[in-house]
């Protein structure tokens, strides 16, 4: 399937590669179905998720755990089920990222993870019951600190 996108032009999307956001991302909830792309670099832990049904409209998604070791994402039975997780390892979660004109200032949002059931495709945003993360979370911060501990 071809989709004309505003970040990438032109692309070639698998449509069994679909996530279904049933509820779609808060803010954006008439688009539903989205594709996680990748990055030219195969390490960076950088995705984008681009939305099928406005191609307008694309996320810069981060895998959280690669940038705050000790990140904790308890997530409640209900949303659990609401997405047909039966295992761990069907998880992928993803942090939305806000990149500002000043990079040093680029945030992931800790707060309200982007799960998506690997196995059947659904996914939501989910606001998570603790007050121990933000919305925004300084990445540049979070790897100074990282590497200051190494």
């Amino acid at each position: 399937m071809k989709l004309n996108t505003k970040h990438f032009g032109e692309i070639d999307i698998d449509e069994e590669g679909i996530l279904e956001f049933e509820e779609g991302i808060p803010g954006f909830e008439s688009a539903k179905k989205y594709v996680l792309l990748g990055t030219e670099d195969e390490e960076s832990p950088f995705r984008w998720l681009q939305s099928v049904d406005k191609p307008e409209l694309a996320f810069a998604v981060i895998d959280p755990f690669a940038i705050k070791d000790d990140y904790n994402v308890e997530i409640s039975d209900e949303i659990i089920n609401k997405l047909g997780i039966e295992k761990a390892e069907e998880m992928l979660v993803y942090s939305i990222v806000v990149v500002p004109e000043d990079m040093t200032k680029m945030s992931m949002n800790l707060k309200a993870p982007v799960i998506i059931n690997a196995c059947n495709k659904k996914g939501a945003q989910v606001v998570l019951d603790t007050d121990v993360y933000g919305v925004r979370h300084y990445i540049l911060d979070e790897l100074n600190r990282k590497r200051n501990n190494i």
